[in-house]
């Protein structure tokens, strides 16, 4: 995969360090981008055994960091130039193989991680969240990514708007083993999130899209694939979000019903994939620029419109 630079969007805003995006979905979307950089995407085509199993590979490897490593940044050191150290992704790469799954990937030692001090998450995702792409006439462009977390939030109202239950994003054991959980509860802090709103940048530094999807933990499935078919298949915008979806959370294999993935479920087992057919409700939005101004795409999934002048 050759991919374009990479900014995420910071969602929330600036916390104590300043860098709230720590505990955000973009850092294991880049993760995954990075594991696929040696493989020679572009060569499988879309929705073919090979891009399905390699993408499901990376996410399999990303998804174990992010479980281990990934919380809020002023209560935990968060690893993150070791999770994006190329050589790191280049040995976690190492460890797919073509020809048969992974399993259930432990998590790597990215480099600066001193012990193994951290027992992996284990909490519940809710897919209660809305997104939103805009670019205005003078080029600049938005990404964000909001949630109430489960169906009404806390099913409180204040002031006219839902209240979140977001404290669900935290880890349900604070430990295990022994360990302490990464993104275990503690007073003042922040729960970690899937949300994982994007703006990427081509080589020469202009804007070349803008994409991001609510989804719960998905989120970063949906979205990571959608930059692949971006960059790699050279697709449309529109043609990019309406791609059959498929998702690995480091367990089991899911394949939209519907949909002509649902041919490779044999194939997929044959590497040893669990793999389950069922409905996958992405809600992507993007912008892609092209010659002479902008395409979007609304995902036909879900309620969504594009608009432009």
């Amino acid at each position: 995969m050759r991919h374009a630079a990479l900014d995420i969007g910071r969602g929330g805003g600036a916390s104590r360090d300043g860098l709230i995006w720590r505990h955000l979905g973009g850092l294991t979307v880049l993760q995954i981008l990075g594991l696929l950089e040696p493989v020679d995407m572009a060569a499988f085509a879309p929705g073919s055994v090979d891009a399905v199993h390699y993408i499901s590979e990376a996410s399999r490897l990303a998804y174990a960091d992010r479980d281990r490593y990934i919380a809020d940044p002023a209560f935990v050191d968060v690893p993150v130039t070791g999770m994006l150290d190329s050589g790191y992704l280049a040995r976690r790469t190492q460890l797919i193989r073509r020809d048969r799954t992974l399993g259930i990937a432990g998590a790597g030692h990215p480099p600066g991680v001193q012990g193994s001090p951290h027992a992996p998450n284990m909490a519940v995702d809710h897919p209660s969240t809305t997104h939103f792409s805009i670019v205005d006439r003078w080029g600049n462009a938005v990404s964000m990514t909001s949630s109430v977390e489960a169906p009404f939030g806390s099913h409180l109202v204040a002031g006219g708007f839902i209240l979140n239950n977001q404290l669900t994003d935290f880890s349900f054991v604070p430990e295990a083993d022994g360990r302490p959980v990464a993104n275990a509860v503690a007073p003042g802090k922040r729960p970690r999130s899937s949300m994982s709103p994007m703006v990427i940048f081509g080589p020469d530094g202009k804007l070349f899209a803008v994409v991001g999807s609510p989804g719960g933990s998905r989120i970063i499935a949906y979205v990571a694939q959608t930059v692949v078919a971006l960059i790699d298949w050279q697709m449309a915008m529109p043609a990019a979000i309406a791609l059959p979806r498929h998702v690995n959370r480091n367990g089991v294999l899911e394949l939209e019903a519907g949909t002509a993935l649902t041919a490779l479920a044999e194939p997929l087992r044959a590497r040893g994939h669990e793999v389950v057919i069922g409905p996958i409700a992405s809600g992507l939005h993007g912008i892609r620029a092209v010659a002479g101004g902008y395409e979007g795409g609304a995902d036909p999934r879900r309620e969504g419109i594009v608009l432009g002048d």
